[in-house]
């Protein structure tokens, strides 16, 4: 994607960054603070299971310690102690009638202790107290307590906040960049898709967005600049249009005038001679006036055709038959080929008139002398028209303008006509969804050919 990716955001960027921001802010947050719960959980549980642990294994060494006579207050209590040190805890010792054993011995009536003890100097002391059974042969001969401080746990869980909130951070900033990076991606393309479609509606008639963009945004780009070009063709083909009938018009109408100034001023006898010249000048523009209702009507065919399953061949067959007297006048040798059925679904009237038209025009332009053939057949699933002569021929310049309106070739200035009769053949096929082209030679003739959608096959008395 080309363009300025530090454009400032439309209304729209604006909006899908507070969006994918306010996505990332609440996910990330959801995140860390699940994280923060479950660590602490965690670090609880394993605390939980570590003291339980070392309870257990407290009162195992107290059990292996244990004298054949004199009970717990004779008990070897030295590897109880190191257990319990190196735990971190305080270690308690109580017989089965929970008298304390060791440390000391308890005033008289003291049960036991659960989330405080006292210390020899009689202070209370808050700690998180773990319990074990002691027991010797299968039979329970008292508890061991192990007293934990708190302060352990607490730094190891200080610890672990700080890894994930440093971890949130991260994964906030990360995402906040990942979102501005794809509003940016959406939103300025269609900025300067936007700023191009104002600009050409302002009247600049050369400015595209001309952007490389993903998916969609691309097609949307490239679309827009198609019809910016389609736009620019068409306004450029109506001024030519506009200036090629006012060129077609102002011979004639000149001609007129000063025929018709010199009558009234008395310059001139209104003799049969100067009356003809003047009408001839006035049928040259009614033939004008013709051919641009002619054109018209030919480029609204799609919304005028009457299509119906017919012939193609008998349409080009009675095409050929009316223009055939012409094309001998003219002194041109005919040829047919005409193969039939060659069933099509399309107006008859209007291919009759796209053959009438391609006749015509060879009548206009070939010399006493030259064969005109013309063929219809089928090829590739099409049907097709093709009308040759052994004329003078296109020149290769001229070649790509013969459908082109008011085009006359330069070889054909002196030709009557106003170069729109093969405009009107091409709008004629395009209608029916076929296709012409022509193959000249300067000197070898000229090749008009159609194609046509061949119809499904169907009895030849089906066909019109």
């Amino acid at each position: 994607m080309t363009g300025d990716p530090t454009a400032v955001f439309g209304p729209l960027g604006r909006r899908l960054l507070a969006a994918f921001a306010a996505v990332a802010l609440s996910s990330v947050a959801i995140l860390t603070i699940a994280a923060l719960i479950g660590t602490d959980r965690g670090l609880a549980t394993a605390e939980r299971a570590n003291r339980e642990a070392a309870a257990t294994r407290t009162a195992g060494a107290v059990a292996d310690g244990y004298p054949a006579t004199g009970g717990l207050a004779a008990a070897d209590l030295t590897a109880a102690r190191a257990l319990a040190e190196a735990a971190g805890a305080q270690l308690v010792i109580r017989d089965a009638t929970g008298a304390m054993v060791w440390p000391g011995r308890a005033p008289a009536g003291s049960g036991p202790m659960r989330g405080a003890h006292h210390d020899a100097t009689g202070t209370a002391a808050t700690a998180t107290v773990e319990t074990a059974t002691i027991q010797v042969a299968g039979q329970e001969v008292g508890t061991v307590e192990l007293l934990f401080g708190r302060a352990p746990a607490t730094g190891g869980r200080a610890v672990a906040w700080q890894w994930v909130v440093a971890a949130g951070v991260a994964a906030l900033l990360l995402a906040l960049a990942v979102s501005w990076y794809v509003a940016s991606r959406l939103s300025v393309p269609l900025v300067a898709v936007t700023r191009a479609a104002r600009a050409f509606a302002g009247g600049d008639r050369a400015v595209r967005a001309r952007l490389r963009a993903p998916g969609e945004l691309g097609e949307l780009a490239s679309a827009v600049d198609a019809m910016a070009d389609q736009v620019t063709q068409a306004e450029q083909t109506r001024r030519q249009l506009s200036a090629d009938v006012a060129h077609e018009l102002r011979t004639p109408l000149a001609s007129l005038q000063a025929g018709l100034e010199e009558l009234r001023d008395g310059l001139a006898e209104p003799d049969p001679a100067r009356l003809a010249s003047l009408h001839d000048q006035s049928l040259r523009l009614g033939r004008v006036v013709e051919d641009l209702a002619e054109l018209s009507a030919a480029e609204s065919a799609a919304l005028s055709l009457r299509r119906a399953d017919v012939d193609l061949a008998g349409i080009v067959t009675a095409a050929l038959d009316g223009q055939e007297p012409r094309l001998r006048s003219a002194g041109l040798r005919v040829d047919r080929d005409i193969r039939s059925p060659v069933p099509v679904h399309a107006d008859p009237d209007r291919l009759h008139q796209a053959v009438t038209n391609l006749l015509t025009n060879a009548a206009r332009y070939c010399r006493p002398g030259d064969q005109v053939q013309v063929s219809v057949d089928t090829v590739d699933d099409h049907a097709r028209i093709r009308v040759a002569d052994t004329g003078p021929g296109i020149e290769p310049a001229d070649l790509p303008h013969v459908f082109d309106r008011f085009w006359r070739g330069r070889n054909s200035r002196s030709a009557v006509g106003a170069g729109i009769g093969l405009a009107v053949v091409r709008e004629l096929v395009a209608a029916h969804g076929g296709a012409v082209d022509a193959q000249s030679r300067p000197g070898h003739g000229s090749t008009f050919t159609i194609r046509l959608p061949l119809a499904p096959a169907m009895p030849a008395g089906n066909l019109r």
